[in-house]
């Protein structure tokens, strides 16, 4: 196999590593110019492999230590100073498909450094770690990393019709906006594995604690307290959206369609949580696949109906 076609063969483990773990995600980048989408993988793919690490290896009890260390030598990796085999082989396609966007597209490695910092934030027996947070400007500290930075990934891959410094801060809050969204969703599953990513403070105000949260969780009964500090995030939630919205006519028109779509679900999986009246520590809401094809749908015709009358 040739170079070219070793480099082909690594985007397209990257792209099957989308298309079977981020269902929204990867349907939103359907939406976008073939030309674009494969390194939109790329930086999926890589924080998808390396999120696995933290969560999933967690999940099969894998040593903290370990998963340090593993962090510790992507890192080396990423910055050149690490040994070729310090990582399984599996990494290999992720790391050429991920090395190929970043020297293309000039993707600054200081967000990836922000990324790893974030990810040993959620294993314990590192420095930074934290399964609980104790006001919003330290899980403010988390999101940049595991979140805003991606938004401020992906800018030079979508391109921008504004200088892209204007489009940085909507972009950072759509990642933020995603992020949050995921935590209010996820506060029931984060709790079985012993984190609350949601604000101690901002929770206490409305008199909710671990004690409350996981009697909830395990009775599958709601509380008024926990009801109202949600749609008290879920409101703070909504503001970061609004901040976000219009970077997405900053974008380059042909790609505004694949993430008006990740924009419109994404928001609609916070509408889902408020129509079950918050009942988060009982289920996950999700939207139903129908629907995500639905919008998908929806919003490639509308970018079509755009690209037809400028032409």
């Amino acid at each position: 196999m040739t170079q070219s076609g070793d480099l082909d063969a690594a985007y397209r483990t990257c792209r099957d590593i989308a298309a079977r773990h981020g269902r929204t995600y990867f349907l939103a980048t359907r939406l976008l110019p073939p030309a674009r989408r494969p390194g939109v993988h790329a930086l999926y793919a890589f924080a998808r492999a390396v999120d696995d690490i933290v969560d999933v290896d967690s999940e099969k009890r894998r040593d903290p230590a370990d998963r340090a260390r593993d962090l510790d030598r992507i890192e080396r990796r990423l910055r050149g100073t690490g040994s070729p085999d310090e990582l399984p082989q599996a990494w290999e396609p992720i790391f050429a498909a991920f090395d190929d966007t970043v020297t293309t597209y000039g993707i600054p490695r200081e967000y990836f450094w922000a990324f790893l910092d974030s990810m040993r934030m959620d294993v314990p027996g590192t420095a930074l770690f934290r399964n609980r947070f104790r006001d919003m400007a330290e899980l403010n500290r988390y999101t940049y990393g595991s979140a805003a930075v991606i938004g401020l990934q992906l800018l030079p891959i979508l391109g921008t019709v504004v200088p892209q410094e204007e489009a940085e801060q909507p972009a950072a809050a759509l990642g933020e906006a995603f992020q949050l969204t995921n935590f209010i969703r996820d506060v029931g599953e984060d709790l079985d594995r012993d984190r609350v990513y949601l604000p101690a403070d901002e929770l206490a105000a409305f008199g909710v604690d671990d004690e409350l949260l996981a009697y909830c969780r395990a009775t599958g009964t709601s509380d008024r307290r926990v009801r109202t500090a949600l749609a008290h995030f879920a409101a703070i939630n909504r503001s970061i959206y609004r901040v976000a919205k219009p970077g997405i006519d900053m974008l380059e028109p042909r790609v505004r369609p694949g993430i008006s779509a990740a924009f419109t679900l994404y928001g609609e999986i916070l509408d889902r949580i408020e129509e079950e009246d918050f009942a988060v520590l009982r289920s996950r809401a999700v939207v139903p696949r129908g629907r995500r094809f639905a919008v998908a749908i929806t919003e490639f015709g509308k970018g079509a109906l755009r690209y037809s009358s400028a032409g």
